[in-house]
């Protein structure tokens, strides 16, 4: 928890040059200085427990020790660091240990891709292919998804706030019901099914179908095993693309490394980044079926996709993948953080919250608008990282690093439960 011990820092700087785009500032309005494991510290020496991890991008905690040390050697040895698509030792070996560690032990085929160092770059990619093996156009997505902020992303992104940011019509694209989003009783994949089949729906067959099993951002809204499924054979009858979103729920965040296992699943192109890199340094894949790989040479580039650090610290972290024991600490410490938060739930039902998620991918939503704004701005105050996330800031957002213990996963969720008693007393007092 954090001491208080010099004057707060100052923001200053950025408030004079930084554009008005920055947003993650404005919510944990501090200057960080140091970060290990699951903690951060900022310029006044105050200690923060990190319910963030980077968005995702730090699963296995900030300076991971070891893989901290394969990058250390990794340069003082003069190894390359940039290389566009060239063949480096470092790829070689990440791409043999992926093969090796993830995609063999699943009976998994993919070739992979480096589209560019970032989750959008995959999603592009993606898009792109399965519009180029169809020779179709059209693509569906899922009411509050989340896939990006290039044009190809926001198109099939349903967060209003975040399309109207693309300056132009985003075309090619139609946005369908995700599980749940009718109601628990009504079966959005028979309503998909209808429109697809139907000659007077006014759309075209999809050349591809994109879905997070998650949809993070857009509220922590969990599609179903069977929903998944049937949406898997609608795309196989019809010879539609299968793309999974595992920028944000890949590398284990669910418990398993890709998030769709447990459904049973296997997409025809999966799309990763995020924590894949290992340390936070950026990277993405995109996991394509080996017949649907009919790319010309150069057809998809990126200056950055050669990033060998990268490389080198994602070779590393897979060894969290060499075994069970990794995904089962993940699904144990997953099952502590939702008996907390229904606990919570449960002890301070006027702020009407609901638990969601899997894993350590989980959260609150609440039914008042702000609750969840205010429950990340007291927590932040006492010591405590997280994000809203829901196309209203609707939900409280829990997602540490994977390697946090059950020591620091706890004194977190005390924290949190602190929060929620004072914004429960306010309640009170407002009644």
């Amino acid at each position: 928890m954090k001491t208080l011990q010099k004057e707060k820092p100052s923001l200053h700087v950025f408030d004079t040059l930084e554009s008005e785009v920055r947003s993650y500032c404005r919510s944990f309005p501090t200057v960080f200085t140091k970060a290990k494991g699951y903690t951060l510290w900022d310029a006044a020496g105050e200690e923060y427990i990190d319910f963030f991890a980077g968005a995702g991008a730090l699963n296995y905690g900030h300076n991971n020790p070891v893989l901290k040390q394969k990058l250390l050697q990794y340069i003082q040895e003069d190894g390359v660091t940039h290389s566009l698509d060239m063949a480096t030792e470092a790829k070689q070996q990440f791409l043999e240990r992926f093969r090796q560690v993830i995609l063999e032990p699943r009976g998994l085929s993919y070739k992979v891709q480096f589209p560019g160092p970032t989750g959008a770059n995959s999603v592009e990619s993606a898009l792109k292919l399965a519009r180029k093996v169809t020779e179709r156009s059209t693509v569906i997505g899922f009411t509050n998804a989340f896939h990006g902020m290039t044009l190809g992303a926001l198109s099939v992104t349903g967060n209003k706030f975040k399309r109207s940011g693309a300056g132009v019509p985003l075309h090619h694209s139609v946005s369908m019901p995700y599980d749940g989003y009718l109601g628990e009783n009504f079966h959005t994949i028979d309503y998909m099914e209808n429109y697809i089949q139907d000659t007077g729906s006014g759309i075209s067959l999809p050349a591809a179908i994109i879905v997070e099993t998650i949809q993070g951002e857009g509220g922590i809204n969990v599609a179903g095993a069977e929903w998944l499924r049937r949406l898997e054979k609608l795309c196989k009858e019809h010879q539609i693309v299968l793309i999974v979103d595992d920028v944000q729920m890949g590398c284990g965040r669910t418990g398993t490394f890709f998030s769709f296992e447990a459904s049973g699943i296997t997409p025809d192109i999966v799309c990763l980044s995020k924590s894949i890199g290992g340390y936070g340094l950026p990277m993405a894949l995109t996991l394509i079926r080996p017949e649907l790989d009919i790319w010309e040479p150069g057809e998809h580039n990126g200056t950055f996709r050669g990033n060998n650090l990268a490389f080198i610290t994602a070779s590393e972290a897979l060894r969290y993948w060499e075994n069970n024991d990794f995904s089962k600490e993940i699904i144990d410490k997953g099952e502590l953080l939702n008996l907390r938060l229904c606990s919570m739930v449960s002890s301070f039902p006027q702020l009407k919250g609901q638990v969601r998620g899997r894993g350590l991918m989980q959260g609150i939503a609440f039914e008042t608008n702000g609750v969840a704004e205010s429950l990340c701005e007291l927590a932040f105050s006492k010591g405590l990282i997280m994000e809203t996330s829901g196309t209203d800031s609707e939900v409280a957002k829990i997602m540490p690093p994977l390697i946090i213990d059950q020591t620091g996963l706890n004194r977190g969720l005390d924290i949190l439960e602190q929060c929620m008693k004072e914004l429960a007393a306010r309640h009170y007092a407002l009644a």
